[in-house]
């Protein structure tokens, strides 16, 4: 199963590879060396199914948590001052996305969608310090009855060159349901009450919409 913001890249790259293959069939006499391009052909078209795949999650709806809204590896457990919504400190919690990570972009808990802003931006690595604040990104805030207001922060990274956000103001948003996708690679930071208790490690592999990134403390 494909996302499908990866529809018209796959046909585009399905047609490319084709016709590059017949080209390469027709024009190129040496075997070893049509055999190499045409592995390439292949490898390439692999790499693009594989980024847009949206496989399904079973996402156990708790309003007493939040989950990973993404794939990938935690790089970051700290605290830090919110300077755009919450102008105050926040517990922030990223997790960075490879290239070969899901790219679909979850919502971490149930609520209604409070905020929702783009910023347009640079394209730092997306490990950099000043990336969340410089680059591409979007930020949105979801608030519950139970757990209170959660923000997360979709950022382009040095490949990625297209955030897509479907969180839309005074929306109601489904833990685990897709909330955007982020064009290869990036990563997305969590910012949460101080007085959540944390369950995941630094360089953890998390997955969008199953993994617990934090709950209430009982």
């Amino acid at each position: 199963m494909f996302h499908k913001e990866g529809h018209k890249i796959i046909f585009i790259t399905f047609v490319i590879v084709v016709g590059s293959a017949l080209l390469i069939d027709n024009f190129i006499d040496i075997n070893w060396l049509r055999t190499i391009i045409l592995l390439a052909l292949i490898a390439f078209l692999i790499l693009i199914l594989q980024f847009f795949r949206n496989p399904k999650r079973h996402t156990v709806l708790n309003e007493n948590q939040v989950l990973s809204p993404v794939d990938g590896k935690v790089v970051v457990i700290e605290e830090v001052y919110e300077k755009e919504y919450f102008k105050e400190n926040r517990l922030q919690v990223s997790v960075f996305m490879s290239p070969i990570n899901v790219h679909v972009t979850r919502y971490p808990i149930s609520g209604n969608v409070i905020f929702s802003k783009y910023h347009p931006g640079k394209f730092l690595v997306a490990w950099h310090p000043k990336a969340s604040e410089e680059n591409e990104r979007t930020t949105v805030v979801v608030e519950n009855e139970t757990y209170g207001k959660v923000l997360y922060r979709q950022i382009a990274g040095a490949l990625a060159k297209r955030i897509v956000n479907y969180a839309e103001l005074n929306d109601k948003a489904v833990q685990g349901s897709d909330s955007g996708f982020i064009k290869f690679g990036s990563r997305v930071d969590l910012f949460l009450p101080l007085d959540t208790k944390i369950n995941v490690e630094l360089n953890q592999v998390v997955r969008g919409g199953e993994s617990i990134i934090a709950e209430l403390k009982k």
